[in-house]
């Protein structure tokens, strides 16, 4: 039988112009209307490593990484290599009635990450990664309870936004899963208050939150493991953000020493071409679930262990081992932190400058001079957090610079790039974040203009 050729990169030259208009009347048309708004629809064509060009061919610094899913860069040539290996290799996949050597390899290498581990499950997600842990934590322990922390973030599907802190996210979608609540971060005896009704079948923390790039004390992450063995509550760290090298530590809970019950890992896996998500955890736990041959299937995920998934995270691995992408991490970080630190004195505006590794949060609040004060205030009192979005915007437009605020009505601006960058990719950070801060010191100016802009529009369409 003949077929057409299907030649999807020509397909994407040809409808590129339409994108927005696609978007519009196919799919989310709010999105596109924010990005006209803050000027981003400038039509990226392709990606190289932490770059990307738009449709005039200006470079782009990525600072956000897909939320974090390449932290190998875009398009590297051993992970296409390793998916065209695949498709070349005519695999018999997904047979279901059979196992995978691919996610075996994959499993095995993951596991030499965390020896105190000895089982992984694939899902296609990390919030999928997450509702596994979450029925996996009740089976195994009989509770019904999951504990979370306040400004956390473990995903958008059912179970998971259940256990998300976050009212713009949660609002309109209905009654949740019972069972869930949260404990402050950073306060063991409010989380041993909880814990010691020994109802609780886990606690789920991320080691550092990605809203707010909160950071824990010293003390939290090892207390609290302390306290979970106390009360018969299993550990479970999301680390589908801060794992895989983003902290400096191929695990961010390597930082405290901390050996939970459960690891789960997602997105930068994927090698930002093939969803995949996995748990990793101990056998006295997997085993609960799978514990007869009947119930060998009681969990499990259609496209889990797909053979392009397992190579992806496979070839992520590989190429962060040969470009030591986690020490490089852990220097270019601290390199971007002491030269954002140094600014605070010189700036009001800009308060603290904290994380690990390239997972850094840049934030910004009220100032005491009183002309800056007045213009802040006008911004906060429409729309919390608008400064900080502002700051984006010319961060982007102007110095080329791709990042975002770490969340709703959040102060801080999160940077999350590619592992790779380099020295001289920190130096136009530096200037760049140097450049638009003393920029917004200036009253008037097109920050501030901008902002008077957008709450006009804004009381004008709400009237």
């Amino acid at each position: 039988m003949l077929y057409p050729n299907i030649d999807v990169s020509e397909m994407f030259v040809e409808r590129e112009a339409q994108r927005g208009a696609m978007h519009t009347r196919h799919l989310n048309e709010q999105l596109v209307r924010v990005l006209k708004t803050i000027g981003y629809d400038v039509g990226f064509q392709r990606g190289t490593g932490q770059y990307l060009f738009d449709r005039d061919g200006a470079r782009y610094l990525d600072l956000l990484s897909g939320f974090g899913v390449f932290a190998i860069g875009r398009n590297h040539p051993v992970l296409r290599n390793a998916l065209k290996s695949v498709l070349d290799a005519d695999l018999a996949n997904l047979v279901q009635m059979d196992v995978s050597t691919l996610a075996g390899i994959l499993a095995e290498r993951l596991l030499e990450h965390a020896p105190y581990m000895d089982k992984v499950f694939f899902a296609n997600s990390g919030a999928e990664t997450v509702e596994a842990a979450m029925k996996f934590a009740r089976n195994a322990t009989g509770r019904n309870e999951i504990l979370y922390c306040d400004h956390g973030y473990h995903g958008l599907s059912y179970g998971a936004l259940s256990i998300t802190d976050d009212s713009n996210f949660r609002g309109g979608f209905g009654s949740l899963l019972p069972g869930c609540s949260s404990v402050p971060f950073n306060d063991l005896v409010a989380l041993e208050k909880a814990l010691s009704t020994r109802q609780v079948a886990a606690f789920i923390v991320e080691p550092i939150q990605g809203k707010g790039v909160n950071m824990p004390s010293d003390e939290f992450l090892p207390g609290a493991l302390a306290l979970c063995r106390k009360y018969g509550t299993l550990f479970i760290a999301d680390e589908i953000q801060t794992g895989l090298g983003r902290t400096g530590k191929f695990l961010a809970i390597e930082h405290w020493n901390v050996e939970p019950d459960m690891i789960l890992l997602a997105k930068a896996l994927s090698g930002g071409h093939v969803p995949v998500g996995a748990l990793l955890t101990r056998k006295s736990i997997f085993d609960k679930i799978f514990n007869r041959m009947d119930r060998s299937l009681v969990h499990g995920s259609t496209f889990g262990k797909n053979d392009l998934a397992m190579a992806a995270g496979i070839a992520t691995l590989e190429v962060m081992k040969h470009e030591r992408l986690v020490e490089n991490a852990a220097q270019r970080g601290a390199q971007i932190q002491l030269a954002l630190k140094g600014m605070i004195p010189g700036f009001e505006l800009l308060k603290e400058v904290r994380g690990k590794g390239l997972m850094i949060g840049v934030e910004f609040g009220p100032p005491k001079s009183l002309r800056l004060k007045a213009s802040w205030n006008i911004l906060e009192s429409a729309n919390k957090g608008l400064f900080c979005q502002l700051i984006t915007v010319p961060l982007f437009k102007e110095q080329k610079i791709l990042t975002q605020v770490s969340g709703h009505g959040s102060h801080t601006i999160k940077l999350l790039p590619p592992l790779t960058i380099t020295e001289e990719d920190g130096t136009w950070i530096e200037n760049s974040f140097r450049t638009v801060i003393a920029d917004s010191h200036r009253v008037p100016g097109a920050i501030w203009s901008l902002g008077k802009t957008l709450v006009d529009n804004a009381v004008r369409k709400s009237a």
